[in-house]
């Protein structure tokens, strides 16, 4: 769970709309607020720096399997280098990975 991160809570849209500044409150203190309609969620509410905290980690989690991908083609053919289509085949990779979450 991320320091960001204390606790979640569910609240409807009516809910939310006649508590918005005290909805606003906790989420400054790191609580994370799920809104919904007709029972179905529709948006989260999070401090912007829990925000910022969860792209970085994605673009870290993307460097790292960037890395692995480039070790991974090197020890397949050390002497090779990585080629242009080995290239664009870790991009292809990268991209799913990314499209897939």
């Amino acid at each position: 769970m991320s320091v960001y991160t204390r606790s979640v809570t569910t609240m409807t849209v009516s809910e939310a709309r006649a508590e918005l500044p005290e909805v606003l409150n906790r989420v400054s203190r790191g609580e994370e607020i799920t809104i919904t309609r007709h029972g179905l969620p529709v948006a989260v509410v999070i401090h912007p720096d829990a925000l910022r905290w969860r792209r970085a980690h994605a673009a870290l989690a993307d460097a790292q399997r960037v890395h692995e991908l480039l070790a991974d083609a090197a020890s397949a053919a050390p002497s090779a280098g990585l080629t242009a289509r080995r290239a664009e085949e870790l991009v292809r990779a990268i991209r799913a990975g990314r499209e897939g979450r």
